[in-house]
C-alpha cells in the first residue's frame, strides 16, 4: 500500500484543522512517500518561509531512518556523533525532534511519514497524529 494522492492531502487537511482546533501557530504540513519524495504540502498563512525546510527535515528523517522524531531526539541526545553522521549522509536534511512521524498501513508497513512545524515540536506531532488517525491509517510518534 502507497500513501495516495487524495490520502495525502487529508493528512494534510486534518493536520492543520487539529492545529487550529488547539489555537497552535501557523503550521506547514508535508507528507513523503516510504521513499522520501514529497507527496502533499501546505504552509498556513502566516506561517515563515523556511517552515517548509524544517518540516521535510523531520519527515525525511524519519522515513529515512525508519524512526519518528522522538526516537531520533533520544538518540541525538544519547549519541550525538551517530546523528551529526547521518544528518551528513543525508546532506543536512534531518531534523531530530518530534513533529516527524512515520506512517505505517494496518499492517504495519512503512509507507511514509509527515512533518509538521510551527508550534512546539510536541504540538506539532499531535497534529501529525490527527491527520494520520483521520486518514485511516497508523502514526508512530
Amino acid at each position: 500500500m502507497a500513501i495516495t494522492l487524495r490520502k495525502a492531502r487529508s493528512i494534510v487537511r486534518k493536520a492543520l484543522e487539529k492545529g487550529r482546533e488547539l489555537d497552535l501557530k501557523p503550521l506547514s504540513v508535508v507528507v513523503l512517500d516510504a521513499g522520501g519524495h514529497v507527496i502533499a504540502f501546505e504552509r498556513e498563512d502566516g506561517a515563515s518561509a523556511g517552515r517548509f525546510a524544517i518540516a521535510h527535515g523531520k519527515a525525511y528523517g524519519a522515513v529515512m531512518l525508519g524512526m519518528a522524531g522522538t526516537a531520533q531526539m533520544a538518540r541525538a541526545e544519547a549519541q550525538a556523533y551517530f546523528m551529526g553522521a547521518v544528518n551528513g549522509l543525508f546532506a543536512g536534511q534531518v531534523v531530530p525532534v518530534p513533529g516527524g512521524v512515520l506512517v505505517r498501513d494496518k499492517r504495519g508497513t512503512l509507507i511514509g511519514a509527515v512533518g509538521v512545524t510551527g508550534d512546539t515540536s510536541d504540538n506539532d506531532a499531535i497534529a501529525a497524529q490527527a491527520g494520520i488517525d483521520a486518514a485511516g491509517l497508523v502514526a508512530e510518534i
